[in-house]
């Protein structure tokens, strides 16, 4: 009995261990891209999932940061192997959760990120792909802000582009402002942001 208690309680030790490592080493990504080092955090996350095999949140991160940051970027070979490490990550935990919602939201920025790298060329390859993706995740997730909110925004950069009317699509954002006020996850570092680009785009739809 005591050497079943004996390691019963070194196994509980070293999951507490590992978890601490895991909340360490995400705390202190975040922080590196909370700080503008973009390049470090997102190398921290690869590391993070490398050793967390089975948790999607640290490569959906590394897809995130380099997503976000070819958003910022005006260089067009930067952009490419930003977006380029982005898929990689992404495709790794896609693999394995291929209806997860929120892999699906970022799968849609970065297809969102190569049409503006080249609208003209990846214009037509890619926003049919996108509408796709946000259908498929609003019936998978119809409560879920940043699938509500993504679906909208993208719609209506393509309502202004034909000039057509963009109410229908800035009543979802302000569905999506309700849900991002609503929605909970008791998983840590689950996915949380959008609140802000909502309001934004909302401000925008009432000029």
């Amino acid at each position: 009995m005591t050497k079943i208690i004996i390691t019963a309680t070194l196994f509980i030790c070293s999951l507490l261990t590992a978890q601490t490592k895991y909340d360490d080493g995400m705390k202190k990504a975040f922080e590196l891209w909370g700080q503008g080092k973009n390049t470090e955090a997102s190398a921290l996350f690869e590391r993070i999932a490398s050793a967390e095999k089975n948790n999607w949140l640290p490569n959906y991160y590394v897809a995130l940061v380099n997503t976000t940051t070819a958003f910022q970027t005006k260089d067009k070979e930067t952009i490419s192997a930003l977006l380029t490490k982005a898929q990689a990550a992404l495709d790794i935990e896609l693999d394995k959760e291929p209806n997860n919602a929120e892999l699906m939201v970022m799968q849609a920025m970065i297809y969102t990120a190569w049409i503006v790298y080249d609208p003209m060329v990846n214009g037509m390859k890619y926003s049919p792909k996108v509408m796709e993706i946000y259908t498929k995740a609003a019936i998978i997730a119809p409560e879920n802000p940043r699938v509500v909110f993504g679906k909208a925004e993208f719609e209506i950069g393509g309502a202004k582009y034909f000039g057509n009317d963009t109410k229908p699509m800035c009543a979802q954002v302000d569905r999506s402002i309700e849900l991002f006020g609503k929605f909970k996850s008791d998983v840590p570092y689950f996915p949380s942001w959008g609140l802000d680009g909502a309001l934004e785009t909302q401000k925008s739809c009432k000029k």
